[in-house]
Parts: structure tokens; C-alpha cells; sequence
């Protein structure tokens, strides 16, 4: 895939890629490329896969968050969708938050690379981070394209997010069995799903990204301490 179809493809989603954007795109993927040979960020390493599977479809979250000034990223990886959010959408003020020490020192290392302002990546776990005050219910919105069932996600994501932000969480082709499944978390966390948006990339089967907006505050007692979401997430 060429420049110009990046360009393109970014500009399907509401984002015009200027010079300075492209050059970052760029340092970030050299930078990606040579710490992945001694840490395992990702096994998608070809640059045209690169380009739709990690920066498009991290950028089709752009028009969802566009209004937000604090975003956190749960579970960031190596550091999608948020870098790409940071590089598009420069008011941000994001926090990554990942678990693993080896990718939170790439984290920090491309944030100096690009001089990023107002980023910064946390070395956490979400079920500990959201309880504490600088951080619980402090963000307009949150993203995530962990894995995890959305049932997961949203007692991650919802306790940072704010009464009146949003919560993003990129998926499949196949969200309406989650989205049923995960009726009571959201119920119990306060949160209510107001749009299940197609993305169309190239080459590729349809995604969906899951709009959850924040409705009401979250319960004290969530989340519930590390490894719990997962093994006993809140379903019927």
C-alpha cells in the first residue's frame, strides 16, 4: 500500500494526514520494526499489513473521540489505537496503559522518539489503576482492541471513563453475541451502548467499533481486583 492510499484511506475517516503526520507514521513503524526483533510487540510486521491493520483501523476511532480532551488506551500493547489517536489528534492528552514492562519501555521510548506531549505510559494493571483518584472516572473516553470478550472490557474501561464520556472498543465481524452477553455489565457499570459503527478496511472482513457511552457513575466496588474480569465476568 502506498502513501497515497494511506492518505486516503485515513481521509475515509475524517483525517487529513499532513507531512509532519506522515513522517511520524513512518518513525514509528522503523522504530516498531527494530525493537520487535528483541520484544514481541506484534506479528504484524509487513508494512502495507501495518498500514490497514494497525494505523487504519486505529484511526477509524477518530471521528468517535474527536471532542475528547483525556483518552486512556486499556491495555495498549504496542501502543494502538492510541499513538496513532496522539498523532492525528494532537490535543489529546493520552495515557497508555499496559501491563507488560517490556512494551511500556517501547511505550515510553516512541513517546520521547515522536515527542509526544501530554502522553504518558503507565506500567498497570486496569483493575488496579482505575481505583485510584487521579485516574477513576477522569477520562471524556476510553479505547480498547484488547482480545477480550466486551463483558471484559467494560468493567476495564468503564471506571475510568467519566458520567457523559465514552468508551470504544474495537471488535470483529461478530459483535451482537457480545453485546448481548455483556446486558448486566453494562447495567452494573453504568454504561449503555448507543452505536455499533461497520469499519470497512481494505482487503479485509468488516469490523464493528462499539460505542458504549457512560450514563452513570461506576459502582465503588468495580473493578473487582486483578484477574477476576476475566474469569468471572459479569454476565447472567
Amino acid at each position: 500500500m502506498t502513501t497515497s492510499l494511506f492518505i486516503e484511506g485515513a481521509r475515509a475517516f475524517g483525517v487529513e494526514l499532513g507531512r509532519a503526520q506522515q513522517d511520524a507514521f513512518e518513525c514509528f513503524y522503523r522504530e516498531m520494526i527494530a525493537w520487535n526483533a528483541r520484544v514481541n510487540l506484534t506479528t504484524i510486521t509487513e508494512r502495507d499489513e501495518v498500514i490497514v491493520k494497525h494505523w487504519l483501523d486505529s484511526l477509524s476511532v477518530a471521528p468517535h473521540v474527536r471532542a475528547a480532551r483525556r483518552l486512556v488506551d486499556v491495555g495498549a500493547g504496542a501502543g494502538f489505537p492510541g499513538l496513532p489517536l496522539k498523532i492525528v489528534l494532537p490535543h489529546l492528552q493520552l495515557t497508555l496503559l499496559e501491563a507488560t514492562g517490556k512494551k511500556i519501555a517501547f511505550l515510553r521510548h516512541i513517546i520521547a522518539r515522536l515527542d509526544l506531549r501530554d502522553t504518558m505510559a503507565i506500567h498497570a494493571r486496569a483493575e488496579d489503576l482505575a481505583r485510584q483518584p487521579a485516574h477513576r472516572e477522569r477520562y471524556d473516553a476510553a479505547v480498547a482492541r484488547a482480545v477480550a470478550d466486551l463483558v471484559v472490557l467494560l468493567e476495564y474501561a468503564l471506571p475510568f471513563v467519566r458520567v457523559g464520556g465514552v468508551f470504544v472498543a474495537l471488535k470483529g465481524s461478530e459483535v451482537e453475541p457480545e453485546i448481548r452477553a455483556a446486558a448486566r455489565a453494562l447495567d452494573v457499570l453504568g454504561g449503555r451502548v448507543r452505536e455499533v459503527v461497520p469499519v470497512r478496511l481494505p482487503g479485509l472482513e468488516p469490523r464493528h467499533l462499539v460505542i458504549v457511552e457512560k450514563m452513570a457513575a461506576t459502582p465503588a466496588m468495580y473493578p473487582r481486583r486483578a484477574g477476576v474480569p476475566a474469569h468471572k465476568p459479569l454476565v447472567e
